[in-house]
């Protein structure tokens, strides 16, 4: 074990009878007839799509969830729930084993003295000691099977080598630790007095190894691609690998996004000790896409007079794409004529706004200002003809004029996404949780979903996203509950949180974290101080079933 590792001690601290148990007969060093990574069963990508599906089956499960008729949501938005799961984590093919079903748990009498509350700690603590050991079983395939295999490794320069698997080896140390740490943990007392104190410990002196992998996942993915067209003898071992029965039909890039995965994951489970360390990798991995982006839109860009620098580390892509520009006579008549339309392109950035025309490649610049100087109106009321159109102002453009763009969308979402980023201070229809609100629609997400757009989210199973906007062409724009990051995303991917109880337990748990991160409270923060607001709810949903 590292020599920075802390004295972690195990004993309960409230209960004389449970002190026992940690210090007496029933004490037993479980991990001996445990062998948490022997025994488990399943990789990580296995059992990380079966507890989202948990996740989302409980909250549903928590507010009694019944089909949607009328609410919120746009309509066919809204995804009517299966008949919902048991709350208690059923084992499964794909399921992590139970606490309370481990032998030294049955034996020592432990159950009958415990409440319903206690049970469910340990049964999330628990959790995250053997996920940790399903992704550490992973993390060794990921290493045997493909990082140190002669097949491959002789398919590859040592650059491309690097490029692949950048520094997961000091990733794997890193896990090993913390792994080790908890099994040290459990190995003390069947009963498990916390385990945010080992979560907090690694995040300060060892996870910044995370943040490396995760920034190179840039470059990982684009080289993945290029390697994998352009060198048919890896194309043809990876083939053999792929479909070898050691990965049980998981493919390649599910082994090298593990990290990212895993990192996000604990956030969820012990917040506030992991937040820096998820920010960090999320705004290295920013920052790294912005400025490759920045670049390859600059070397487009044609200026007739006046250029205007792009490539700044405080400057970043919003949204870009086309739109229809009105010209000519605004009568009924000429609206009537499509030739009164003309293509232009727009690249909104955080900052700045660039009104071009495309001509094969390149953007010739007609236009700029800056985002603060935007201003929109929505011209639905005016009319069908109307319908999509929006007027865009710029109060003081390129040439310190003010001017005004009448602009027809693609559709209404179109419209709505366009007017949303071009001015952030428009009032959304929904409030923000800034607002502090008392109740506000919120949604989970019940798939993944990858965004395609700069303005898009992209979303994990189970997360909750208090709603900003929807469109009835099956849209919505929303902020996520644990991180604030905002953004638009299909409402097939989400179903509404109908519960007004669940709701507010959702934002005060979202508060809680908040507040002790800002005022840096983390390192006094337990596991149960983080995760009582969801014990309380999961109790409050036993007592109705």
């Amino acid at each position: 074990m590292d020599d920075k590792s802390p004295n972690f001690d195990g004993a309960h601290p409230d209960n004389k009878d449970h002190s026992l148990v940690s210090n007496g007969r029933n004490s037993q060093p479980l991990s001996h007839g445990l062998k948490i990574i022997q025994n488990i069963g399943f990789l990580y990508q296995e059992y990380r799509d079966t507890s989202k599906q948990q996740e989302i089956e409980q909250r549903r499960q928590r507010e009694n969830l019944s089909p949607v008729k009328t609410g919120t949501l746009a309509a066919g938005s809204a995804v009517v729930s299966p008949p919902v799961l048991q709350l208690q984590l059923r084992n499964n093919t794909h399921s992590l084993s139970l606490w309370q079903n481990l032998e030294a748990v049955l034996a020592s009498g432990l159950l009958n003295q415990l409440e319903p509350k206690e049970i469910i700690m340990q049964e999330t603590m628990f959790e995250l000691i053997t996920s940790e050991a399903s992704y550490y079983k992973s993390l060794e395939i990921l290493e045997t099977h493909f990082l140190r295999n002669p097949l491959l490794v002789n398919t590859l320069s040592q650059s491309d080598m690097h490029f692949l698997f950048s520094n997961i080896e000091e990733v794997m140390k890193a896990s090993e630790r913390f792994l080790m740490d908890l099994e040290h943990r459990i190995e003390e007392s069947i009963w498990i007095s916390d385990v945010c104190d080992i979560v907090h410990h690694h995040a300060v002196e060892h996870f910044s190894v995370f943040i490396t992998y995760v920034i190179n996942q840039v470059y990982q993915e684009k080289n993945y691609r290029r390697i994998l067209e352009g060198n048919q003898r890896f194309r043809e071992t990876m083939f053999l690998l792929e479909n070898h029965p050691h990965v049980r039909g998981l493919s390649f890039t599910s082994f090298l996004i593990l990290p990212f995965q895993r990192i996000t994951r604990l956030k969820l489970l012990v917040q506030v000790s992991l937040t820096t360390i998820v920010k960090e990798c999320n705004e290295g991995v920013r920052k790294m896409s912005r400025t490759e982006e920045l670049i390859s839109i600059s070397q487009t860009l044609e200026f007739k007079s006046k250029s205007v620098p792009i490539i700044s580390h405080s400057r970043w892509l919003l949204k870009k794409g086309e739109v229809q520009l009105m010209a000519g006579p605004k009568s009924n008549r000429t609206m009537r004529s499509r030739k009164l339309y003309q293509p232009v392109y727009l690249f909104l950035f955080n900052n700045l706004l660039l009104v071009t025309k495309r001509s094969g490649e390149k953007f010739h610049v007609l236009d700029s200002c800056t985002r603060a100087m935007l201003r929109t109106e929505d011209l639905e009321d005016h009319g069908q003809l109307l319908a999509n159109v929006f007027n865009l102002r710029l109060l003081e453009n390129q040439e310190d004029r003010n001017v005004n763009y009448m602009l027809k969308a693609t559709s209404m979402s179109d419209k709505l996404r366009w007017m949303c980023a071009l001015t952030p201070s428009r009032r959304t229809r929904f409030m923000s949780t800034s607002s502090h609100q008392p109740d506000s629609p919120q949604v989970q997400c019940i798939q993944s979903y990858s965004a395609q757009e700069p303005d898009e989210i992209s979303t994990e199973m189970a997360d909750v996203l208090n709603l900003l906007e929807c469109t009835d062409d099956g849209w919505m724009m929303g902020e996520r509950l644990h991180d604030g990051e905002r953004g638009w995303f299909p409402g097939r991917v989400v179903e509404e949180i109908q519960s007004k109880e669940v709701r507010a337990q959702n934002l005060r748990e979202a508060f809680k974290i908040q507040h002790a991160h800002e005022g840096g409270k983390h390192k006094d923060l337990t596991f149960k101080a983080l995760l009582s607001p969801l014990v309380e709810v999961t109790l409050n949903s036993l007592t109705h079933l």
